[in-house]
């Protein structure tokens, strides 16, 4: 199996791995945050080259705390008991600020799955993190019929 991301990382590094389960929810779901963004926009730049203003705009409407909570719905019910109990830690756990513009509903939601996607990018298991951003967005863009144009370049 090759090595992943995270273990590439550590090893350049030289920092030893840790019980993951050690880890804050709010830690994961900060890290998570970096990585789900980093796979919207390695989507929305290879859907069509565009200006950076457009790019900054796409990417920005898949990471706000209202649409991780609808892609939240669709992959909920696929995904294993530790990653459901990873999602629930991250969701109740009291962070200290809020989203602007989201609801507390939406807000909670998208810190489960933040937390979620550092869980699984912690873990090497990029592949299935990947899979279940696959799985919310086209359930998001079915739903909202939010799309990025292929054929839209500069």
């Amino acid at each position: 199996m090759e090595k992943g991301i995270n273990t590439y990382i550590r090893e350049q590094f030289d920092i030893p791995k840790k019980d993951l389960k050690t880890y804050s929810p709010l830690t994961l779901a900060y890290i998570g945050d970096g990585i789900y963004d980093l796979v919207i926009r390695s989507v929305v730049v290879d859907r069509g080259n565009m200006g950076a203003g457009r790019l900054h705009q796409a990417t920005s409407q898949l990471v706000k705390a209202h649409a991780q909570s609808e892609m939240m719905h669709a992959i909920e019910p696929q995904l294993t008991e530790e990653e459901k109990d990873v999602f629930r830690r991250g969701r109740n756990a009291k962070s200290p600020t809020m989203a602007k513009n989201a609801t507390m509903a939406d807000y909670r939601r998208a810190t489960g799955f933040e937390a979620l996607m550092g869980y699984l990018y912690l873990k090497d298991e990029f592949e299935r993190l990947v899979e279940l951003v696959k799985c919310g967005l086209d359930h998001y863009d079915a739903k909202t019929g939010k799309t990025i144009d292929k054929e839209q370049g500069e």
